[in-house]
Order: structure tokens, then C-alpha cells, then sequence
């Protein structure tokens, strides 16, 4: 029976258009379209301008400084603030940088010269890469300014300390490897709920409330585990690879229990909510209201620690929190199962809960063609 079950579910879903759709063609759509809108991680070569008032050796060679730079691409030398202004309300540079008049006898006499920096408020993160990148021009001028100024003091002397950056586990600061591989694990998770409901749908509408026996349920159940554990493995296998993201290359078997663990808790999740829709339309509507919510609730964009306590309790029945938690640890930061083993566990106590509840859903529906409330 458990047999029939399993193979029946397949048959089901490809002969259904709209669930194969939405297991299959919309997890391969969503590896390739959402990645697209940040293929290029992080700004580059923003344009900016500078306005030169001191016509100085120093000043100029800070200018000069500034076409070096992967942040800021330098468009025009300027005469006055105005026009810089005027560029950057025009769109047509990101941010400008302004020398005033004394910059270089100011450092000369041992004091700290003053240069005035302008963005544009309306587009935030391409004004603070430019500026960025203008601010490291800027710190390696000063370095420049303070070493000129130990010399003709005496010696200079080597600083005590030397700060090396290293991101550990996104090299390239970039958005898209900060948030994709979170969302991965929620397409994951709305694909195998909405296509199991849209199943669950149509088999109300064509049969009522029907019963399942044990062995149909472990069945469905097995099916929609294969499927899921596929896309987690067509994910961390091959997209995130083709998209150049962030691998701790995890050990296989750490990554099969932790997906394991994931999709299990998934599919009973699954099975519970697919016992109250009544039409195949309904699972397209939770999906458009609750996708981002969900997002949210995970504390992979928003930390959790700011996060209201009763919401972040709340969002531990979801097994996306955990999920997320576990999968991107064990995938991108090379975690292991014991350093997860708080999440293992919550989606281990959500599949025995959710499990049990679906069971009891699906065994308990007595078997009529009425349309009552479930």
C-alpha cells in the first residue's frame, strides 16, 4: 500500500500541470531569476566628482588617488561646490568630494586639514559605496599627511598595530551571497507546501473528505521527502556552485542529516496545513501573503536579537527559522551537526508534532463529498 502511495503521488503530480509547475518549474525558475537581480553583488564604479580649491600639490594628489579606486570611477574635476551639487541632483555623479582652500597649508602647520563629502540621500547604498571609497582615498592620503608630518619631526616610528580584514564566510560582501542562501530554503519550503495543498485541493474537490490509511500516509509523505530532498540537493549542489556563492563544501553526510532534518519537518508541516483547504486555489493565496512574513520571521535579514521575544518564540514553529539556521551554518559556514544540534532538534520535535497532528487529520475525516468546515 505504502508502495502504491508512493508511485501514485508521482503519477498525480505529473499529470497535474499546476503542481508540477509548482514543484518543479518554479524552483528552477526562482534559482535563476531571483539570483539575476544581484549578479553584480556590490556596487562598483560609481561616478563621482571632485572640487579642487586649494590647487595644491596634496590636493591634487588626493584627486589623483581617486580614479584608482573599485568603488568610485572619477567623471569630472569641478570649479565650484554648486556644480558639483548640480551633478549630483542631475543624477549624473553618485557623490562629490570637495578640498577647500588651505588644505595643504593646514597639514604643513601639523593641523588636520577638512574636506567636505556630499551624496545623494534618495539612493542610499550607491552614495555610501561611493563615499566609501572616497573615505579610503581619503585615509590613505591622511597616512601620506601623517608620515610627511613625523618626518620633519624626527623619525617617524612603525605603528604598533597593523588591521587585516578577512570576511570568513562571505568573501565578497556581497547581497546577493548574504541573502539567496537563506531564501533558497524558503522557495524550498513554499514549493513542497503549496504543491502538496494544491494536491490536497483537488482531491477534496473531487472526492470530499476522504480517509487515508497508514500506509497511503507514509506514502504521500516518502514522495514529497524525495522531492524535497532533490531540490535541497539541486540547490546546494548545483546552484549555489553556478552562482558562485559562498560553500563550506560540508562533509556529505552532515549535509544529508541536516537536509534530512529540514525536509521532514517540511513535509509534515505540509500534510497538517494541506488538511484544511477545501479548493486548489487557496494554497496560491497563503503563498503570496506569507512568503515574506516567513522571510522575516527566519532572523536571516533582520537579527533576532531585536526582534520582539513572543515573535521570535513564534517563529521557532516554523521550520524555516531552524531550517534556514541549520542549512546555511552547515553549507556556508561549515558547521557541524553538534554546533547545530539546537536546531536539529527543533525541526526533529516539529516533525513528531506535526506528524502526529496530520495523522490524526487525515485518519479523522470521515469519508462524505460535503463541503463543511474542517
Amino acid at each position: 500500500m505504502t508502495g502504491r502511495a508512493f508511485a501514485g503521488t508521482f503519477r498525480a503530480i505529473f499529470t497535474d500541470r499546476a503542481a508540477l509547475l509548482m514543484l518543479v518549474g518554479s524552483a528552477i525558475l526562482y534559482s535563476f531569476f531571483y539570483p539575476t537581480a544581484y549578479s553584480g553583488e556590490v556596487p562598483t564604479r560609481l561616478p563621482v566628482v571632485a572640487v579642487d580649491l586649494d590647487r595644491t600639490g596634496s590636493s591634487r594628489a588626493l584627486v589623483a588617488k581617486l580614479p584608482a579606486l573599485q568603488q568610485a570611477d572619477l567623471v569630472g574635476r569641478l570649479s565650484s561646490p554648486q556644480e558639483a551639487l548640480e551633478w549630483i541632483r542631475a543624477r549624473r555623479a553618485s557623490a562629490a568630494i570637495v578640498i577647500p582652500a588651505g588644505y595643504e597649508r593646514t597639514i604643513l602647520r601639523g593641523g588636520q586639514g577638512t574636506i567636505a563629502l556630499y551624496g545623494n540621500g534618495a539612493y542610499l547604498l550607491r552614495s555610501s559605496t561611493a563615499l566609501t571609497g572616497i573615505g579610503a582615498a581619503i585615509g590613505a592620503a591622511g597616512r601620506e599627511a601623517a608620515t610627511d608630518q613625523a618626518m620633519a619631526t624626527g623619525a617617524p616610528a612603525a605603528p604598533p598595530l597593523a588591521l587585516v580584514q578577512r570576511p570568513l564566510f562571505n568573501t565578497r560582501e556581497g547581497y546577493g551571497s548574504t541573502v539567496f542562501p537563506g531564501v533558497a530554503f524558503l522557495i524550498i519550503q513554499q514549493t513542497l507546501l503549496m504543491g502538496l495543498a494544491l494536491l490536497a485541493g483537488t482531491i477534496r474537490e473531487r472526492h470530499g473528505r476522504r480517509r487515508f490509511a497508514p500506509g497511503e500516509l507514509l506514502g504521500i509523505a516518502a514522495a514529497f521527502f524525495v522531492i524535497g530532498c532533490c531540490e535541497v540537493a539541486y540547490f546546494t549542489g548545483f546552484v549555489f556552485w553556478f552562482q558562485d556563492y559562498p560553500r563550506a563544501q560540508a562533509h556529505p553526510l552532515t549535509l544529508l542529516v541536516a537536509a534530512a532534518s529540514f525536509v521532514s519537518a517540511l513535509v509534515a508541516g505540509s500534510m497538517l496545513l494541506a488538511s484544511f483547504f477545501r479548493t486548489r486555489e487557496r494554497p496560491i493565496q497563503l503563498w503570496v501573503v506569507t512568503s515574506l512574513p516567513v522571510f522575516f520571521l527566519s532572523g536571516l535579514s533582520w537579527p533576532v536579537e531585536a526582534t520582539p521575544g513572543w515573535l521570535a518564540v513564534l517563529a521557532r514553529i516554523l521550520p524555516t527559522t531552524p531550517g534556514i539556521h541549520l542549512m546555511v551554518g552547515v553549507n556556508q559556514m561549515g558547521a557541524s551537526l553538534r554546533d547545530q544540534a539546537p536546531e536539529v532538534a527543533n525541526l526533529l520535535i516539529q516533525t513528531a508534532v506535526y506528524g502526529t497532528l496530520a495523522f490524526m487529520r487525515w485518519r479523522r475525516v470521515p469519508d462524505r463529498t460535503s463541503s463543511d468546515r474542517p
